[in-house]
């Protein structure tokens, strides 16, 4: 093997890592907060037409018993029976799954 070829190899090996090295840190893990929104309001939406929602577009730590995760937090309000009904929920941000659900009275 020549010289030539070893440092070929490695430059390109330095190369390809430090791309990579990149891409891997501009990747979001977490699901984008308006599709959390739009996944909520449809389940909602099962259920009648609803009149507003919410969302902070920024994750926060929630804790509950062991569970630390963050969370999207937001909120959802329709009328239900000629009632107003409002609801907050904490969605985890990398899965989206709905972690708390609480009628506001």
């Amino acid at each position: 093997m020549k010289l030539r070829d070893y440092m070929m190899g490695l430059g390109t090996g330095i190369v390809i890592g430090i791309v990579a090295s990149r891409a891997a840190s501009k990747m979001d893990i977490n699901r984008s907060a308006e599709l959390i929104l739009k996944e909520i309001k449809n389940s909602f939406k099962k259920e009648g037409p609803i009149d507003g929602s919410w969302i902070f577009m920024s994750p926060e730590p929630f804790q509950k018993e062991a569970i630390h995760i963050n969370v999207y937090k937001g909120g959802i309000t329709r009328v239900k029976n000629g009632l107003l009904e409002q609801f907050e929920f904490a969605a985890d941000a990398k899965t989206g799954t709905v972690v708390e659900l609480v009628k506001v009275q």
